[in-house]
């Protein structure tokens, strides 16, 4: 009588299988490089500070009644806070962009955000927490590979990819 060896089929074999798959789609997903990843952070939130800095410019009149009736700044009048809030979001939003001086400019869009937490939309800690989380990664990180700062050697190879 000849006895055969067990298949490897049945749930054991479908657990094992579905976990080599699994480990090699994660094997695969963490060859990205972080460069990528840093490029599309410093794109999106600078997307959505140049386009806040771009309205303000072009209601300039609204701006002002917005920081004057609305934001109510403690200790800034509101046409030196509707100048800085334009300025910052618009200049560090291109610097982003291009890569350049990336880290100084995530400090004043960071306080940007901490003030408006703070004094003006306090409900609005989500969104937030999501611009905070990823000007904070660029600021600790920095730019990756696909900006100018590496370009003029302000980024230190291999720096970044920490």
């Amino acid at each position: 009588m000849q006895m055969h060896a067990a298949t490897s089929s049945g749930p054991m074999a479908d657990a094992t299988g579905l976990r080599a798959r699994i480990a090699s789609i994660a094997s695969l997903l963490g060859r990205v490089p972080l460069s990528f990843h840093q490029l599309l952070f410093r794109l999106a939130v600078a997307g959505v500070f140049l386009r806040a800095g771009i309205q303000k410019a072009r209601g300039w009149e609204t701006t002002l009644s917005l920081f004057a009736d609305e934001y109510k700044l403690p200790g800034l009048p509101p046409e030196i806070a509707a100048v800085m809030a334009t300025c910052f979001e618009i200049g560090c939003s291109m610097l982003l962009i291009l890569g350049l001086a990336s880290r100084l400019a995530t400090l004043p869009l960071i306080g940007m955000i901490v003030t408006i937490q703070l004094f003006v939309y306090p409900q609005a800690w989500p969104e937030h927490l999501v611009w905070g989380s990823i000007l904070l990664f660029l600021l600790t990180r920095g730019p990756g590979a696909f900006s100018l700062d590496r370009l003029v050697g302000i980024e230190c190879p291999g720096e970044s990819s920490r």
